[in-house]
């Protein structure tokens, strides 16, 4: 009760500042997509028609997202099957419901070599191929003409590690060439919309993001219609490269937008308290590097819930790496990628928020001053006892732990992982322990750190 009230009577006084000072500042946004749309930019998701009869999957979809991708609706081997037989009927149901919720739909892809009809793989005729891909582009993008504001025109042409072309029907029967000519048609095709070249792992500087940039640069300087880039996103926790912003920068500074486009960062599962908090630290630095560049225009996620990735079919033992989990729970990730966009993601101790297994923790601030706070961890655990217990503290920029105690910490960058001090480590079902800190904060940001916890 005394916590109530001291937010409403908190409530009452900012309320009060700002009618004296003109109106009350506006609410921080609570979703991923008004968060995004206040910094201009999109927040979107990979989506699938297979799914959208789960209503947990749409219900999420339209409350989060403002921007939904096919994920492979509008692929070569769905869309045109057979030469000259063109099939749109579940892309055609994703862009009506995307519409229906004024959302922005990104057309992927155009010309790739996977998931590529066989009867394409046998054309060994350069003009022959150079006009299937015409054709196929024309009537594609041409479908789609005015529904959509972005094309991935091209996917995944360069090879990784040395930034060689990849070796594919179109570039081994078309030539270097391919790639312009798939763009000149597009445009064609469909005059208004954004098209980009889409790639992995030219997220950092490395020669193949270097082929790209060149490539890019090369286009802009003879007129060939290129608007943006996508950089994908497919990463690994804790190992997101470092030069992500100044990497969008310089594609920026071509003259062209940044998009990133499939992003999920997996981890070996399964996941604990401690992969999520850094799972949550790596999605804050993605979204930030992209916040921070004027011309990065939105972020995709490839997927809405850990549940349909397609990671762990990939990848074996690994997944996890989106942001809601297999019940649709909102991960840390979650909270950090919604503050990074400058929302709020809402009380780090609300008990409605779910837990990272047989525990659950909140954050309470006990005292503030003007570079630094005291705070305190408690640790509940559910309907069964543990014997041991982790909570992590993701600390915002230029914020440290200055003491510590009823717990043993160890610090990694911004990460604080909390294990117990010994004699709290078993907590009865139902009831808790606690530790508490201080944390200094030169800078000036006093704003709560983020919060996960689990049992090892």
């Amino acid at each position: 009760m005394r916590r109530a009230l001291t937010s409403v009577l908190g409530a009452a006084t900012l309320l009060l500042a700002g009618l004296v000072a003109g109106a009350p500042p506006a609410a921080a946004a609570s979703t991923l997509k008004d968060a995004a749309a206040a910094t201009g930019r999109v927040f979107g998701t990979a989506a699938a028609q297979s799914h959208m009869g789960e209503s947990a999957y749409v219900n999420t979809l339209n409350r989060e997202f403002n921007q939904l991708t096919p994920e492979n609706e509008m692929k070569w081997e769905t869309t045109e099957p057979s030469r000259d037989s063109f099939d749109y009927s579940a892309a055609d149901q994703l862009v009506q419901h995307a519409r229906s919720q004024g959302m922005e739909v990104r057309g992927h892809t155009l010309v790739w070599h996977s998931q590529l009809p066989s009867w394409v793989e046998g054309i060994s005729s350069r003009t022959e191929l150079l006009e299937v891909m015409r054709n196929h582009i024309a009537n594609v993008a041409g479908h789609f003409r005015g529904d959509l504001t972005t094309w991935d025109v091209v996917n995944e042409a360069f090879e990784d590690g040395t930034g060689a072309r990849r070796d594919t029907v179109f570039q081994r029967v078309i030539g270097d060439g391919y790639i312009e000519e798939a763009f000149r048609a597009a445009r064609a095709a469909d005059p208004t919309a954004k098209l980009c070249y889409n790639d992995y792992n030219i997220d950092g500087r490395n020669a193949k993001s270097d082929a790209v940039y060149a490539m890019v640069q090369d286009f802009k300087r003879r007129g060939v219609p290129i608007d943006c880039v996508g950089l994908q996103g497919h990463l690994i926790v804790g190992s997101v490269p470092g030069d992500v912003q100044a990497n969008i920068q310089r594609f920026a500074d071509l003259g062209v937008d940044v998009y990133i486009t499939e992003l999920d960062i997996r981890m070996q599962t399964p996941p604990n308290s401690q992969k999520l908090a850094q799972q949550a630290a790596d999605y804050r630095s993605v979204v930030s590097a992209c916040v921070a560049v004027t011309r990065c225009k939105g972020i995709t996620v490839w997927g809405i819930t850990d549940k349909y990735s397609w990671i762990p079919d990939v990848f074996e033992g690994e997944g996890a790496a989106l942001l809601f989990d297999d019940n649709y729970n909102k991960k840390p990730a979650y909270d950090a990628s919604l503050e990074a966009l400058g929302g709020d993601p809402g009380d780090p101790g609300d008990p409605g928020d779910p837990g990272d297994g047989d525990v659950t923790c909140t954050y309470t601030r006990t005292s503030q001053w003007n570079n630094g706070f005291n705070g305190q961890v408690t640790i509940t655990a559910g309907s069964s006892a543990v014997s041991s217990w982790t909570a992590v503290l993701t600390m915002r920029s230029g914020q440290s732990i200055q003491a510590l105690w009823n717990g043993t910490p160890s610090t990694s960058g911004s990460v604080v992982t909390v294990k117990p001090a010994g004699w709290n480590a078993n907590i009865p079902a139902g009831a808790s322990a606690s530790f508490g800190f201080t944390a200094s904060a030169p800078n000036g940001d006093v704003s709560d750190p983020g919060l996960a916890c689990g049992t090892p």
